[in-house]
């Protein structure tokens, strides 16, 4: 135990940004429980799960804008999460830009959806540098605050490990559903 503690101080911080760059929810999860128990620190974690989310969304965003015929030949498997992504653009305007951050699933489509579109290139930078702050701070200084019920609910599954299975069965199955629901084909 002791070694993957001092890999996680030695590492962590390259784990964080690359994890962080595609994502990151997890990994700034981990690093602020980590940063409660001492093992890294707060202050840096968000800040670098900021800076590779932030770098992130604007390379796809980028990719959908310069980069369209190759993006669209990976986005025929998820036509109708592209087609859910544009929807909740027209309906919810820049909030997406901020919600998408929160929601597994769509995080990594809705830049390319805005890339594809026509939208503000500094618009989509000033809205994903709030985003990308208010993200950091929200999740990594929360994990922080909750780092003693972590630990606790982590102990529980250390006991009992056929509840860490379920519990992400339970939550896959609910992305699933929801997922389904918003892109199926409404009969005419």
């Amino acid at each position: 135990m002791d070694d993957m503690l001092n890999n996680l101080e030695t590492y962590g911080y390259v784990v964080l940004f690359l994890y962080s760059f595609g994502g990151g929810f997890v990994a700034l999860m981990g690093a602020g429980v980590l940063s409660y128990t001492g093992h890294m620190d707060l202050t840096t974690s968000i800040l670098v799960a900021f800076v590779a989310n932030f770098i992130g969304d604007m390379v796809l965003f980028y990719m959908g804008r310069y980069n369209k015929k190759e993006v669209m030949v990976y986005m025929h498997k998820h036509k109708r999460k592209l087609a859910l992504s544009h929807i909740l653009m027209k309906k919810h305007g820049s909030w997406v830009v901020f919600l998408q951050k929160y929601v597994y699933g769509i995080k990594t489509l809705i830049p390319l959806a805005i890339g594809i579109t026509k939208y503000d290139l500094k618009k989509f930078a000033i809205l994903n540098l709030i985003a990308a702050a208010l993200w950091s701070v929200v999740i990594g200084f929360g994990s922080f605050m909750a780092g003693e019920a972590i630990r606790s609910a982590y102990e529980v599954v250390a006991q009992k490990p056929w509840i860490a299975p379920l519990v992400l069965l339970s939550i896959i199955s609910v992305i699933w559903w929801y997922l389904s629901v918003k892109t199926r084909k409404k009969d005419s």
